[in-house]
């Protein structure tokens, strides 16, 4: 009988992995491997297997704490020596915090690595998500191989990461358009050409003020990473909180202030401008230069010199981007809606796929 999310909870904030795998199906085992790294020595101890697919709890370091990445790295790449499939929870001396660590080994390709962290405050969903899927039923027992487990256990924990991109995605095609309606001052009179013949894609005609919604949106995208990692003025909710600032200073919608008087400065002058005058600095604050091109005054801003933005395309763009997590660490702690830096690349590879003829506009 699969397990219930109930008990499942149960025995995660207990740290009882071996009763967990137990109810799952899987056979007890009592391996215990050492593995030095570096002069200290990790404990490693495996609580249950599947047709020769272990799952292994390895002690906290000498300071009681999960060892970092790199030091995670090392001892995957030793135990991989030893158990060519495996997976390795990380746990701490304080029985608060676990790392689930899966590295999925694909032939012609890098390793891919899924770092599930998981905190007693949490809500164990995503774990749940990905460890119920890993029940075998006894009349599986007799036929089932190391191939079939590893497969069912990658299917699990990887493509759960990628449904989540994927959800992201079909929402970011919604507020794509919503945003699209809230931008005045690029080819209007296509839009007003459309909505007197009533065509139902009228937007998609525009393309000019298509491809400014995208690079809008990237630009956003790549603010809320930083931003979530204090890097836009020590403030992780630095862009909702300069909107709210800009309402209160000019008015809500006044000369669309946000935009104009805030947004386009932090962009140009700001993040794209190693040097800054006194007047930038004490608006901005404390922010990075960033030199790759994405804040460069783009064409369409140099040949549209009257681009307008409602106050409410960002209030609403704001909601749907704070109900993810954003970390520029691809590694960092999972809650089941994580979006990394892969997502920017995600987006607009299926965005310009899916709509070729904006491709002019690429830059």
């Amino acid at each position: 009988m699969p397990l219930t999310k109930t008990l499942f909870a149960q025995y995660i904030r207990a740290f009882k992995f071996r009763d967990l795998f137990n109810d799952l199906g899987w056979n007890n085992d009592s391996t215990i491997q050492p593995i030095i790294v570096d002069t200290e020595t990790f404990i490693l101890r495996s609580v249950a297997v599947k047709s020769g697919f272990k799952i292994l709890v390895c002690a906290p370091d000498k300071a009681g704490q999960i060892p970092d990445y790199n030091i995670r790295k090392k001892i995957e790449t030793k135990v991989t020596k030893l158990f060519q499939e495996h997976l390795i929870i990380f746990i701490d001396a304080k029985e608060k915090e676990q790392v689930w660590q899966l590295v999925l080994k694909q032939t012609g390709k890098p390793a891919k690595v899924t770092d599930t962290r998981y905190a007693l405050h949490q809500d164990p969903e995503l774990l749940y998500q990905r460890v119920s899927g890993l029940f075998f039923e006894l009349d599986e027992e007799e036929n089932i191989t190391i191939v079939d487990v590893t497969k069912r256990v990658a299917d699990n924990f990887h493509q759960n990461a990628e449904r989540v991109t994927k959800q992201f995605y079909e929402r970011f095609k919604k507020e794509h358009l919503s945003f699209y309606a809230f931008i005045k001052g690029i080819d209007d009179h296509i839009d007003d050409w459309n909505k007197k013949k009533k065509k139902a894609d009228a937007s998609q005609e525009n393309k000019a003020k298509q491809w400014y919604v995208s690079l809008m949106l990237n630009r956003l995208m790549f603010c809320y990473f930083i931003q979530k990692k204090g890097f836009l003025d020590k403030n992780k909710n630095y862009l909702r909180e300069k909107l709210k600032d800009c309402k209160q200073k000019k008015g809500k919608d006044k000369f669309y202030s946000f935009y104009r008087n805030f947004l386009l400065v932090l962009f140009h002058e700001g993040l794209n401008e190693p040097e800054r005058r006194k007047i930038i600095k004490d608006e901005i604050g404390i922010i990075p230069y960033l030199n790759g091109g994405l804040f460069d005054e783009h064409e369409l801003e140099k040949e549209h010199k009257e681009i307008e933005i409602d106050d409410k395309a960002f209030e609403r763009i704001f909601d749907f981007f704070d109900e993810y997590e954003w970390h520029l660490d691809t590694r960092q702690h999972s809650t089941g809606k994580d979006i990394n830096p892969d997502v920017i690349g995600y987006i607009f590879e299926k965005y310009i796929n899916d709509r070729a003829q904006m491709g002019a506009y690429y830059t």
